[in-house]
């Protein structure tokens, strides 16, 4: 290797920081995948075989760009079909704000015949489920003709939503539907043509209307309504067919509202300053730009229409707005918060708020339209069931016109991506600021939701700290200490760990350094309490102990590790002790893994979280083993070394504890007691450290330590430690002799017995 090494004050050889970083940036350059350079049609085609995404094709022709970007799907000299990629159409864009790529295949009646999910960066979205779940998802669209449905006016086919990957599915399934309309159009199939140059009869007249009150709108249809109860919602997973779900009723009286969800048009200036004021609809009208309409969404009840999942991925999932085969899911950046509806008589609601529909969409607001709500359920640790409810909206008759042009609107050009749809980023002058009225923020009422969880972690992190505070008093009485440290392990990794599944990890630093450079949002933090509150007793720990609080007392797997360890000892499993020059060079190795991470991370986050799985901890903890055998393998062999090298994952390969260690090294305090004989002549440290954190010379690494404490237990302990061994020797030396000769050791004059006289 090229290079230059040194080595430091402890002798370890090193590799210069200039040629290590360089190392980073080549390996982050190497590891992008091709997909995040070009994601292109002709890109993706040579892995693919030409009969399963046209069935009977055996080859693909040139791509063409007129009048669509598109593959020739050729059988023999015939052409029976056509290979298109979705994200060039359309906005596919997940919960990782990465395109998911899929390559689809047309038969010449605009009939989808294949599929293929060819790249995507979705991996914090989908943990712990297998991709080849998220693929038979699509499998219903197979077979499915969208211009032939939207003449039917019938709706995209059933489907069941994978749990835990819901808005990575809609959006999979909807961009396909959306891009093979938009390739029908341009190239004619099955009818698309008319269907696309049939204008509509109606158009939205700005002039029309006048101030009204919230009844008024309510009784004209200018606000479409929707009211469930907890009966109607139980009713509805009953007839879904799921056994699980139908035996978990909503609690409470079956007349009590689940919801009531209300939506308006409130782009048409009459609806619009009605129920916003003139002032928010001019700020409104301001931020939108031509071709974009907004739509009011309020809801009151038990259920949140706005669920969560917009602070996490960005991506409103409760929500969808549906007109033929058109879906348009919502954004955050797409979102305007209101405080409360200025309209006469309106009642205080508890969410409201606007979006905006982009202008690349075919949404025609003189058309019928549904809001759609998705209502789930948890059946299980890890899994949901889902319902679904239509709130259909028409624009009353009084807010339209005659359509002033006999043409419709022709469909974009094909030769070039198409206008990005639902979901797609806005000008930054729409979101720049907008003012946040929203009375209680939605990372406030999770918090609420989870005080027993908050209260119990506050009382575990208070009680960690007492441990620290007076860890003298603790280790001196080591058999108290013994017990306290194995009771605490234990809450850890049961009720944190698989119960609370607050586990924190790698992925978590690369997170928060790419959001510093990308745009930082605390409610993208505040939005899981108990990984809030751990990252901030994280922090807290580095500035006075180093890493040590976290990775030998609040790591989950850590505990897993060492207490898997302390059974194995149980059962006089042989330990294998690392000779320490083998051990003092398999510690960068972890320094290597975390630095490679986060240069993946400059490049491609989403590649850097797939690359991450070296951790076990989703295997081991989050998911509690259900996982592909490989993984649940991965962590056991992990698991295994432990038994006979006591934390083996701790100490050479995980890149959290290395993230930890860097900083660490600022901490404020040095808490560890030494003696002046530690390491010369002593070496029991050395030699009975956990993970052998102590040097030959008796200093303790801080980078390696985990505050286990063992090592102040022995220093406190006068049958262990011969510095302590010789002070107890003397002191009971100077007792003796400071006794009478008549008084035994631990006695008394007067006990001694009397000797009769002769």
């Amino acid at each position: 290797m090229c290079a230059r090494a040194m080595k430091n004050r402890n002798g370890i050889t090193i590799l210069g920081v200039p040629a290590l970083m360089m190392m980073v940036m080549m390996l982050a350059l190497a590891c992008v995948p091709a997909q995040a350079q070009q994601a292109r049609l002709e890109s993706f085609l040579p892995a693919l075989d030409p009969g399963r995404i046209v069935p009977g094709a055996d080859r693909f022709g040139p791509v063409t760009t007129s009048p669509a970007v598109v593959a020739p799907a050729y059988r023999g000299s015939e052409l029976i079909g056509y290979a298109f990629l979705n994200s060039q159409y359309v906005n596919t864009d997940g919960y990782s704000s990465k395109p998911i790529h899929i390559v689809a295949g047309l038969d010449t009646e605009g009939t989808i015949t294949g599929i293929e999910l060819v790249a995507h960066s979705e991996p914090i979205v989908l943990i712990g489920i297998p991709e080849r779940r998220v693929i038979d998802y699509m499998r219903p669209f197979i077979g499915y003709n969208p211009i032939r449905a939207a003449m039917a006016g019938e709706g995209m086919p059933k489907t069941d939503i994978v749990s835990g990957a819901t808005v990575t599915v809609l959006v999979m399934g909807e961009s396909v539907v959306r891009a093979s309309i938009r390739v029908s159009r341009a190239l004619g199939l099955g009818g698309a043509a008319a269907q696309a140059s049939a204008g509509a009869a109606r158009e939205v007249d700005p002039a029309a209307g006048t101030i009204a009150g919230w009844d008024e709108l309510l009784e004209s249809g200018a606000v479409g309504s929707m009211p469930l109860t907890i009966a109607d919602v139980n009713a509805a997973f009953e007839r879904s067919g799921d056994p699980a779900a139908a035996r978990r009723p909503e609690p409470g009286d079956p007349g009590e509202l689940f919801i009531e969800l209300w939506t308006a048009l409130v782009s048409q200036p009459a609806i619009g300053r009605s129920l916003l004021g003139d002032a928010e609809y001019e700020s409104l009208a301001r931020s939108l730009e031509d071709g974009q309409q907004a739509i009011l969404i309020a809801g009151d009840g038990l259920y949140s229409f706005k669920g969560s999942g917009y602070v996490r991925g960005g991506i409103f999932d409760r929500i969808e707005l549906h007109q033929g085969t058109e879906t348009i899911r919502f954004r955050d950046h797409q979102h305007r918060r209101i405080g409360d509806i200025m309209a006469d008589d309106a009642p205080h609601l508890q969410e409201i708020g606007i979006f905006m529909i982009p202008a690349g969409t075919e949404f025609d607001p003189a058309q019928p339209w549904r809001l759609q709500l998705l209502v789930q359920r948890s059946v299980g640790a890890l899994d949901k069931a889902f319902v679904s409810f239509g709130l259909d909206y028409r624009l009353p008759e009084a807010y339209l016109k005659p359509v002033a042009a006999p043409a419709a609107a022709t469909p974009a050009s094909a030769t070039a991506p198409a206008a990005p749809a639902a979901g797609a980023p806005e000008p930054a002058t729409q979101i720049d600021g907008l003012a946040d009225l929203e009375q209680t923020p939605l990372w406030m009422r999770i918090w609420q939701s989870k005080i027993a969880s908050i209260v119990m972690l506050g009382l575990m992190l208070a009680a960690l700290t007492l441990i620290f505070f007076f860890q003298d008093l603790l280790v001196a009485r080591e058999k108290l200490f013994d017990r306290i440290r194995m009771a605490y392990l234990v809450l850890i990794l049961v009720w944190l760990g698989w119960v609370a599944g607050a586990q924190l990890s790698v992925v978590n630093v690369l997170t928060f350094t790419t959001a510093l450079r990308e745009g930082f949002r605390w409610e993208a933090f505040l939005i899981d309490p108990l990984i809030f509150m751990l990252w901030c007793s994280v922090a807290a720990g580095l500035l006075f102990w180093g890493r040590g609080p976290f990775c030998g007392w609040l790591c989950p797997f850590g505990a897993l590790q060492e207490l898997t360890n302390k059974a194995a000892k149980a059962f006089h499993l042989k330990q294998i002790k690392i000779p320490w020059r083998v051990h003092e060079r398999m510690w960068p190795i972890k320094y290597i893994m975390f630095l490679g991470l986060f240069g993946v991370s400059l490049g491609s986050l989403a590649f850097a979280e797939v690359l991450a799985e070296i951790e076990p901890f989703k295997t081991a903890i989050v998911l509690r083993f259900m996982r592909d055998w490989w993984f649940v393998a991965f962590a056991l062999a992990l698991i295994g070394a432990g038994l006979f090298v006591e934390r083996f994952f701790c100490r050479y390969l995980c890149p959290l504890g290395a993230a930890l260690a860097l900083p660490g090294r600022l901490r404020m305090f040095d808490w560890l007691k030494r003696y002046r004989e530690c390491g010369n002549p002593c070496m029991r440290c050395f030699n009975e450290c956990p993970v052998e954190a102590i040097h030959p010379e008796g200093h303790i690494n801080p980078n390696e330590c985990i505050s286990c404490l063992h090592c102040q237990v022995l220093y406190h302990h006068d049958h262990k430690c011969p510095v302590r061994i010789q002070r107890r020797v003397k002191r009971e030396k100077r007792e003796a002799v400071a006794r009478p000769a008549s008084q035994p050791p631990g006695g008394s004059a007067s006990a001694l017995p009397i000797t009769p006289a002769t």
